[in-house]
Order: structure tokens, then C-alpha cells, then sequence
């Protein structure tokens, strides 16, 4: 299906989120769309699938001018969308959830719908269970789920929404399979992203925003600095990690045992030192956030000794750690790092030492104001921070922990973010690095890894690799480990549950 969005203008109070956009995307293809966190991308998508009303501009259909005024009115006229965390009942099975949005009968007919759906999985070789709650699915398999559903409602325009942020390489491999074959059936896929390397594997041609205009389109393949320069209108400084590590140790886990209701992780020694860069790398689940939690306070060792800076703060409350200087960053920024109904400014608050009985508001503004502009923050002290984009939400998060820091933790810093904020958290990470501050991470983008870390230690399904220099590893050898295959295997401990 041919789609069409000529002259689409949106705006929010005194944001223009989208400028007299126009997009054209053929039936048959896979039509990336490419831009900056903020340049205006999943509004301009909202708006075709009926989320969003838009404030003036016109949208055909293989040539038709038609009315969304809602997500069923898309889905009526062949629209769906999938969005980065998809719209499901977790606590209903994969069935119940296939079968959401069908009309036409009161009671739908089961045995059909299993026939449908097991034939749609069949098409694309996905594996699921129709009797699985989808609260047990990981966002991949919730992608699929979602993509069978939308298809068997009549989809002919697919819109694909930052679907790789969160999923792993074998299920991104199978999304980007269905959107092949998809576009080989006849139909059109818009992909929205800011990752040049998804959109330069996956798509026959790309439209780039910029604060809220199309600055250019491009056939695909394209040379990176030609995208780079239309996303963000210049050059991109990548950051360098010089060598920051000191003889100081800043954490020491020793004969430590660290166990869930999954894994159980042995470590017979870890010294990570002060100005360190240690990168945990390991498909989701395999121990890393375990292990960051425990280094954090929140989780406690089942056996064994840590030490930070040369005190010994086994089995020592929460609070303790954070007196100690330990800061620890989650991925879920608005779940588990912020407080959603918050202003900028009441984050600050909380962070900001008492002074008497009351909040000193002059003072909390002062930090807030100093804070934007420091971390570049492209929101007021009155944004609430749900209202922020996923790399303004990081900048916030950043801006939010204390200084100096003796460890920082770090949970995939930069999931979800495009080139040019990725590139600034790591000029800040590395800034405090040269400033004594040792820094583990853990990252599903293996590059990011081989990039940034000193040493890496490698997780698989609850083993653990001694630190790796990361001038012995290359990315190949580091996939290799990350699917089990270690030179010197290290057990994993069983685990009765």
C-alpha cells in the first residue's frame, strides 16, 4: 500500500513537533525514517496511526485522502504500528492477546483463531507459545505477538517504532526476516530509528528529520557521513578513552557467590581499579545486572567479601554504599531511575542535601538551571521528566548523581539513544574517569563494549570470564564467548529451585 502524508504540521503548546512534513513510501518497500532523539520521528507515526491528531495536512492511501482519527481508524483503513515497548495485556496469554481487536462476532471463534495464528507464525518462523502469559515473553517474542496480531486485522502498512532497542541479535535477525517479507508481499514498512547501521541493513531508501523537518532524503546504501551530516547538520566528534586506570583498587570481590532464583554466579576475584572502565557483556540475563546490583548495595552476596576502597562493606545496608560513593544508573530510566509526575526541578530537590526543615526552592532552581545547562538538557526546570526524550531523560539521570563518584554503575547508558548523545554520555563517563571514578557497565552492543572498556568480562547463562584485556579481544572472539565457548570454561554452580 502506497502511503502519502503530505504537509503534516503538529504542535504541543509552543513545540512544533512536526513543520509542514511530507513522506512518501511505496508499496513493496522498507522506507527508513532517520533522525535525532526529538527531531520529530514517532509524531509524524502517531499521527498515521491515529495516536496522535495532526493540526493540519493530508494523508492518502494508495492515493485516497482518508481520516484517522484513532488507532482503529488506522487499523480500518490497513495502518498498524509497532511501538518500542508494544501495546499487550501482559497478564493474558499469547492467544487471548492474538485475538484483541477482532470484531464482527460476538464470540470469536477460538479454534480459528489458533489456526490463524499457527499459520502466520509458521510464515515467518516464529516460535511462540499460544498458552504462555505474555508477562513471561521477552520484548521480542511481545514483538512478534504483536506483528501477527496487527497482520491478521488486514495490515498492509506496517510502521516498525525503535523496535531493536531491547532485544537481542537472534530476535532483531528474525524482525528484520518479517519486514523482508513483508515488503517482498506488496506491502510497506516505515522503520523509524536513529541507528545508521539499522536502517542502512534493513532499508531501500531513508527520509531524515531535524527538529521537526525532513532535512533530506537518500537512497539506501549511503555513505554514513552523508546521514550524519543530514541528522545532525555537522560532524561528530568520537570521544577517545585514554588511559585513566590507577594502581588504586576501587572494588574487590573475593571468593563471592551471588545468587537469584535463576543463576548463581561464582567469582573467585575481581580487583576493579580506581579510573577503571570494566564492560559486562552477555546476552540479557546471564548475571550482569546481578552482579551490578551487588556491587550497588541491592543485592547481598550469598557468600564471600566486599570491599570498596579497601573497606570491607559486605553485607552493609543500601545506604551505606551511597555514603561510600557508589552510584548506580538503571536502563529503565522512568521505572527504576526517575519518578514519573516530577519536574526537573523536584528531582534536584531529592538530591539536594536539606538545609533546616524546609527546602530552600531559590537554591533547588539555582542547581536545576546550572544542571540544564551543564548537561544540556533540552527541557525547563518545569518539564516533567516523562514528558522528556530518552536522551534527555539520560542527561537528567546523568545530572542527577553525585560528584565525585567513587563507582558508577551503569545499565546499558546508552540504550535508546541516538549518535550524538550517545557520543556526549561517554565524553561524561570518561571525563570522571580522569577523575579517579571506576566505571562497570553492561551493554548488548558488543562495539560500545570493545570501544569504551579497559577490560570485559563475559557472561553466559551464569558463568563468568576472568577481565579480559580488551586489546586481546576483538568483536568476533567476544560473540564467540558470549555463546558459551570460553577457553578456560569456569562452571556454573546448580542452583535448586
Amino acid at each position: 500500500m502506497k502511503v502519502e502524508l503530505l504537509n503534516i504540521t503538529k504542535r504541543f503548546g509552543t513545540v512544533l513537533a512536526n513543520d509542514d512534513v511530507s513522506l512518501i513510501v511505496h508499496a513493496g518497500t522498507i522506507h527508513g525514517l532517520l533522525g535525532e532523539n526529538g527531531a520529530g520521528k514517532s509524531t509524524l507515526v502517531k499521527v498515521l496511526s491515529g495516536f496522535i491528531s495532526r493540526d493540519r495536512g493530508q494523508i492518502l492511501l494508495d492515493g485516497v485522502p482518508v481520516e484517522v482519527r484513532s488507532p482503529a481508524d488506522a487499523i480500518r483503513v490497513g495502518v498498524g504500528m509497532l511501538h518500542q515497548d508494544p501495546l499487550d495485556f501482559p497478564p493474558l496469554s499469547v492467544l487471548d492477546n492474538f485475538m484483541a481487536g477482532k470484531s464482527g462476532e460476538f464470540f470469536i471463534n477460538r479454534r480459528h483463531a489458533i489456526q490463524q495464528f499457527e499459520e502466520l507464525s509458521a510464515h515467518f518462523n516464529f516460535d511462540l507459545d499460544i498458552y504462555r502469559k505474555v508477562s513471561d515473553l521477552t520484548v521480542g517474542e511481545r514483538q512478534q505477538l504483536e506483528i501477527l496480531r496487527l497482520l491478521s486485522l488486514g495490515v498492509q502498512t506496517l510502521i516498525l517504532d525503535e523496535p531493536t532497542t531491547g532485544i537481542s541479535a537472534s530476535q532483531k535477525t528474525a524482525l528484520f526476516s518479517a519486514a523482508k517479507q513483508l515488503a517482498a508481499e506488496g506491502k510497506s514498512v516505515i522503520f523509524v530509528s536513529h541507528k545508521l547501521e539499522d536502517v542502512e541493513e534493513l532499508c531501500d531508501e531513508v527520509t531524515v528529520m531535524r527538529q521537526g523537518k525532513v532535512v533530506g532524503k537518500q537512497p539506501i546504501p549511503c555513505p554514513d557521513h552523508v546521514l550524519i551530516d543530514l541528522m545532525f547538520g555537522r560532524e561528530l566528534a568520537q570521544p577517545t578513552k585514554p588511559q585513566t586506570r590507577q594502581a588504586i583498587a576501587a572494588l574487590t570481590l573475593r571468593d563471592a557467590q551471588i545468587t537469584d532464583d535463576r543463576l548463581t554466579l561464582k567469582i573467585d576475584e575481581l580487583t576493579v581499579y580506581q579510573g577503571e572502565v570494566i564492560g559486562l557483556a552477555g546476552l540479557e540475563g546471564s548475571g550482569q545486572q546481578l552482579l551490578l546490583l551487588v556491587c550497588a548495595g541491592l543485592h547481598k552476596l550469598s557468600q564471600g567479601s566486599l570491599e570498596i576502597d579497601r573497606v570491607d562493606m559486605t553485607g552493609k545496608p543500601y545506604n551505606g554504599f551511597l555514603k561510600a560513593g557508589i552510584g548506580y544508573s538503571p536502563a529503565d530510566r522512568l521505572k527504576d531511575g526517575l519518578v514519573p509526575g516530577l519536574t526537573i526541578q523536584e528531582h534536584v530537590a531529592l538530591r539536594t542535601p536539606p538545609r533546616g526543615l524546609f527546602v530552600d526552592w531559590r537554591d533547588v532552581l539555582q542547581r536545576t538551571q546550572q544542571a540544564i545547562a551543564l548537561f544540556n538538557i533540552r527541557g525547563k526546570a518545569t518539564s516533567q521528566v516523562e514528558q522528556l526524550s530518552g536522551g534527555n531523560q539520560q542527561r537528567t539521570q546523568l545530572a542527577l548523581l553525585p560528584v565525585p563518584l567513587h563507582l558508577l554503575l551503569m545499565e546499558h547508558p546508552t540504550r535508546g539513544l541516538d549518535i550524538e548523545s550517545t557520543l556526549w554520555v561517554w565524553q561524561q563517563l570518561i571525563a570522571r574517569c580522569e577523575g579517579g571514578t571506576a566505571i562497570l557497565f553492561m551493554s548488548s552492543d558488543l562495539d560500545e563494549i570493545m570501544q569504551y572498556s579497559d577490560r570485559v568480562i563475559v557472561f553466559s547463562s551464569g558463568r563468568v570470564s576472568d577481565p579480559i584485556p580488551v586489546a586481546d579481544l576483538t568483536v568476533e572472539k567476544l560473540g564467540q564467548m558470549i555463546g558459551g565457548r570460553f577457553d578456560d570454561p569456569i562452571q556454573p554452580v546448580p542452583v535448586n529451585v
